[in-house]
Formats: C-alpha cells, structure tokens, sequence
C-alpha cells in the first residue's frame, strides 16, 4: 500500500559493511543530549537522553556492522522499515506519531540517529531531510537500495541489517558499528521488585539481572523494551511485559523464595520453569523478580524480616498487599509500564493480593500448569495463577498460557486427569453463601448485590441462598464433611512439601557452613523448621493425604459444584476473599480500629476461611474487582477509597467457562478494566 511503514522481524545478528561515510554531524539542537552513566556488572551501559534512562544491551547487540568510520561515539537511533519508493516528510511524521501512540520506551531524543531500510529502490525526498533537520539528525543509515542527501552523516550498508524497527543505541568504532537494544527504566517506586531483569541476548536464552539504583532515586530500576520491536510479531503476548514471582526459575537469574539465606546457597538457575518458557514462546517479556513473602508464606506485613514489604498504591498507600504473591498483586495496581504480574496461589496467595489491590487474579483449577522448577508451598495444593489489571488481555493471557500440554500429571495433583473445555455451557445457579456473605462493610454490599443482579439478568440464572459449612458437615462421608480432617491433610501436603524440598536442605547446609547455625529466616517458617518432626510429617503422610484430598474433590464435585448436560459447572459460588470494603493496614495497629479489618478473618458462623475452599477441594476460584468504597484514613486524614472485589469459584476444569462468563460481564460493562493509583476506577 503506497505510502506505508511496515515494520520487519527481527531474526538474527548480521555482520555488515559500511561504504560510505561521508559529512559532519550537526550540533545538538532540539533534542537532549545523551549522557552515558555507567557499565552495569554485565556489560551493558546504562544512560540517559534528558531525565529518562535507559539500559542500552551493548554486550550481546542485535546487529554488528563492520565500518571504518570515525569518530568513536554512541549514539541513539530509530530504525524504520519502508516499501514505499518516496520517503516524505509526512511519511517519516506518520510512522514517527505511531511510535509514539504505542510506546513509551521511544521518543523524539532517538532522532539523533536514523537508519532506513527499504524493500524497493528509494530515495529520502528533500522534505523529509528538512524535517530530519528540524531534529538536527546527526546520522542516517541507509540501505544501497536507499539514497538520502540532507545535513547529516549518512552512512550505506552493503546489505540491510535485520533488524525490527524500533529505537536503538548504535555504538560507532574504528571497526565496527553495533545496534543495540534498549529498554527504558522506570523506579519501582512502590518496592515490588527484588531487581529487574532483561534477555541477555547471548544465544542461550539466559536473562541478566539488572541490580541497579541510579542516585537520584531510591528504587529498583526495572528495564522494559519497545513495544515497537514486536509489532511484526504475531505470538499471542508478544511484547508484553510480565514479572514474576520469585519462587520460578529463570535462566540466568538467582531464584530467592525471598530467602537470602536460601539465595546464599542455592546457584543461579540454569533453565526455565516450564510455566515461564511457556510464556516466552507466547511472545512475553520477563523484565524482573518479584518479592513474596518468604517462601511463599502467609506472613503479615510487619512479619517480613528479609525484605522491605511493597507498598500498595491504593487508598492512602499503606494498605496491605497481603502475603505471598504480594509484590505482584500491588505492582499491577501501581504501573501502567507493566501488563501481568505471575504469582503462585496455595492458601490465598494470588486471590488475596488481587482483592486488596483492586485486579484481577485467579487460583486455577487444581493441576492448571507445571510448577516443576517452582519453589513448593504444597506440592498437591499449589497453583499458578497471573494479575492483570484489564479483563480481556486476563483472559486472553490465561488461556494461552494454561496450555493442555503443560497440565500437572496425577501423581503429583493425586485427583483425576484435567479435563478443561472450551465452552459456554454457563451456570444455571449463583450460590451465596450465608455463612460468607454479606460483605463487611454495608457500604459495599449494594456494589455486590448490583453485580448478582446483573449476573442473574444476563445469564438468565436464579440465586440460592445456602450455607456452605452445613452443607458439607451433612455429608454422608465421614471423611469429606469433615472439615478438621481435611484441612490436616492439606496441611500435611504443606509442610512436607516445602521442609522436603526446601527447609531440610537449607537447616543442614546452614549447620555446615556455619557452625552449627540455624539460618536466619523469617518466623512464618522458623517455629516449624527447628522441631519439624519427620517421624510424624513424611512422604507416607503425605501420600495418605492426597487420597484424603481426592476423596474430599469427589465429594464436592458430585454434591456442591457438579457438571450437567447444559452447564460445565450447575453453579457459581460467590464469597469474599477480602476485607469486604474495609481498609487493611500494612501497620498491625491500624487494624484494631472497628473501621479496619485484618486480613484471613474467620466468619464466626463458618469452620474455614472462604480462601481454603478451593485449596480443599480443587476447584476454580478468581478475584475480580466490582467497585471501591471510601473510609477515612488514619495515615493521610483524608477521604481515601479501598477496592470492592469478589470471589466467583466453580467445580474443577471450568476454568475455561468461567473466563468466557467474565468476558461477557465486560461486554456488558458490568466488569471494567482497572485503573493504577490511588483508585481503582
């Protein structure tokens, strides 16, 4: 199509030659100067154009280019791709607002440089030269097939180097010319992030760790690429920028559980979790570590020892982010720069940290995806799951990435084999659980009955009032209504699941290398390390429990959520995983009020959280938010508002059904995407 930009794939390094090089650079006129900072311990310079700053991939570039041109300097470009013969000024304009429209990592600082390829013969036309003059574009490189006259250097590549159209930094030497890639840093100014992290680019598919704090900020920096480098790029999440929890292995970085004394004697991963592969074959970019509570337990804020707790930037910025997955919950509500969050959900670890940040979040149904190279909690019981703050991507991201193939095989769920279709064979049944709901707050309980109201109108279903303890106690089978029983056994898959393959090797490491020593670790996990007792918590234990486990799934999937001809699960059961509309405080004294709530609070009228349901019995479960209410804080004096989220839960490989009953809820306005910051909405 005449008059079109379109942008190429970039495939592999290529070693060029310059044949021309002729003209003197401008002076610096419109555009801020580049300021080279430092080396990073990996190579890779780190530098700024104005108050911005970048990480330039320097050690392993995308492109080489052999040349004989001097002066050695570095400087930053953008790479544009044409098939059109006359490249104008309205052209270079056209492609150049593009840029800008999707991007945040490109600006009018990376016109300094200017390399055009070009499938067809073509000439840059005096207007365009003009407006390149307007940015004192020092440099334009170009293709034989390209020509250009105009104010700058320009320099010819014998053949085009294959690159995708983005900005870069070029390095110009006595020898070579390279191209490399740049990613932008942002603060991580709400402390969600144990360090950033980018493609090395080495051939391997390792990541390096980025461990940087510039001067003028406090924070982690977190690199993230040009969005304009994927454009070409037709992989469900290509390009999108993902975080992850650190309990996953990522080749090349150190997995911590958030533990230094775990990180101390534990080497860096030398491969991928298969979950995280899975989401860099989608396309998806890992731009760092996040931080959790140790071990992935479900410490209180003012109970973490080895990290400095995130902040979440709801309400007045001192609300909790709950426990284990907490980084990735309050990072998705805070950056507009980040698109999903991956997190682990064992008791509540993802469905928690969603409901106090207002996003969305889910524990799949038990055996979703491999957590092999994946910190246990409980072998049988953990699960992962993914934050996002939009519905749609939520839902497109989930089921990419729950692939059939990567289900988790019997022997380690201990249940039937996963059976997850693609249907919309929605629910007949919405089911309130009285011993649950209403919510805390009375100020919250309309937002919640409008959404019920909505459900019931848009999918034709009836509401059932229940009471879900009773329920299961009237269960004929003495070991599935027995609710004592039940959460032992999960307890058991717990305890032995992460003493077996964490804490046993990490107390008689510590003893050997230091003396004797018991290793410094927070005291969610200390108590039970230092008088773990496998004469009682073994592998015959744990073995017992799965098939409790199973015997508990069997009986909820034939007796409370269940499968029929129309519906893949007969009911949706709603409850509250959070605080119900009320703040909850990072500051333990600030929950005391009769304003605020702690966290993981049993109903007087229920034997179990609402959040050890799905751990129990392997079903579904997703936060997603439905509104925000205000309250007064004591932190700021000021009129502050907390998410309202609630729990939609099915039987076990309805997963599928349910995203497309969400998806539907957002056609119909009913759910929203979120905003980042203080609100939600």
């Amino acid at each position: 199509m005449a008059g079109r930009l379109s942008l190429g794939l970039l495939l592999s390094a290529l070693f060029l030659s310059i044949t021309v090089c002729h003209a003197a650079p401008l002076e610096f006129m419109k555009r801020n100067s580049y300021t080279f900072i430092l080396d990073n311990p990996y190579g890779d310079a780190i530098f700024e154009l104005g108050d911005v700053s970048y990480l330039a991939n320097t050690k392993h570039p995308k492109a080489i280019v052999s040349a004989e041109c001097e002066p050695a300097t570095s400087i930053p470009i953008t790479v544009i791709k044409t098939d059109v013969p006359n490249i104008s000024e309205d052209i270079l304009k056209s492609v150049i607002a593009s840029y800008l429209d999707v991007d945040d990592v490109f600006n009018y600082d990376f016109l300094h440089g200017l390399y055009v390829s070009s499938t067809v013969k073509a000439s840059l036309d005096p207007t365009a030269a003009e407006y390149l003059a307007s940015f004192n574009t020092s440099f334009v490189f170009v293709d034989e097939s390209v020509s250009a006259e105009g104010s700058f250097s320009k320099l010819t590549l014998s053949s085009p180097a294959d690159l995708p159209a983005g900005p870069y930094l070029a390095k110009l030497g006595s020898n070579s010319v390279s191209f490399a890639t740049v990613y932008r840093l942002y603060p991580d100014t709400y402390r969600t992030f144990l360090s950033g992290a980018y493609d090395t680019n080495d051939g391997n598919g390792s990541h390096s760790p980025l461990g940087v704090f510039l001067p003028k900020f406090w924070d982690p920096m977190i690199p993230v690429p040009s969005r304009i480098y994927y454009l070409d790029d037709d992989r469900p999440l290509a390009g999108e920028r993902v975080a992850i929890k650190d309990l996953y292995d990522v080749k090349g970085l150190q997995t911590s559980g958030g533990s230094q004394a775990w990180a101390y004697i534990t080497p860096v991963a030398d491969s991928n979790a298969p979950s995280v592969q899975q989401i860099l074959d989608l396309g998806g970019v890992v731009v760092g570590k996040q931080k959790l509570a140790q071990f992935a337990s479900g410490a209180n804020p003012w109970d973490w020892q080895d990290e400095h707790y995130p902040f979440n930037p709801r309400g007045d910025g001192w609300l909790t982010c709950s426990a284990s997955s907490s980084g990735g919950g309050c990072s998705i509500a805070a950056y507009d720069w980040l698109d999903y969050a991956i997190g682990s959900d064992t008791g509540s670890s993802m469905r928690r940290p969603a409901a106090v940040s207002g996003t969305y979040g889910q524990r799949p149904s038990q055996g979703m995806i491999s957590l092999e190279r994946v910190l246990p909690l409980g072998g049988a019981t953990d699960t992962a799951g993914v934050f996002s703050r939009d519905p749609y991507k939520w839902i497109k991201f989930s089921k990419a990435w729950y692939d059939p193939s990567l289900h988790q095989d019997v022997s380690i769920t201990g249940l039937s084999p996963l059976e997850v279709p693609e249907t919309n064979a929605f629910p007949k049944t919405i089911l309130y659980p009285v011993d649950y709901l209403p919510l805390n707050n009375s100020a919250a309980e309309p937002i919640l009955q409008e959404f019920i109201a909505s459900m019931s109108r848009i999918f034709n279903m009836t509401v059932e009032e229940f009471n879900f303890t009773a329920t299961v106690q009237n269960w004929t089978d003495p070991i599935a209504s027995n609710f004592t029983t039940l959460t032992g056994a999960t307890s058991v898959i717990n305890r032995w699941s992460a003493w077996d393959v964490i804490g046993r090797k990490l107390v008689s490491t510590w003893k050997q290398l230091f003396n004797g020593r018991f290793p410094p670790i927070d005291y969610a996990r200390r108590p039970g390390w230092v008088t773990f007792d496998e004469s009682v918590v073994n592998q015959t234990a744990y073995d017992a429990a799965l098939v409790t486990k199973n015997r508990g799934v069997e009986w909820y999937e034939a007796n409370l959520q269940y499968s029929t001809p129309e519906s893949c699960s007969e009911s949706v059961l709603l409850y509250d995983i959070g605080t119900g509309g009320l703040p909850s405080f990072r500051e333990r004294e600030l929950n005391e009020s009769p304003d605020a709530s702690y966290l993981a609070v049993l109903p007087e009228t229920a034997k179990i959280t609402g959040a050890n349901i799905c751990p129990i019995f392997g079903c579904a479960d997703f936060t997603v938010p439905i509104g925000q209410v205000p309250y007064q804080s004591n932190v700021t004096y000021h009129e502050e508002m907390v998410p309202v989220t609630i729990n939609m839960v099915v039987k076990r490989g309805c997963d599928f059904m349910l995203y497309n009953m969400i998806e539907k809820l957002a056609d119909e306005g009913v759910l929203k995407t979120v905003k980042t910051g203080r609100t939600a909405y």
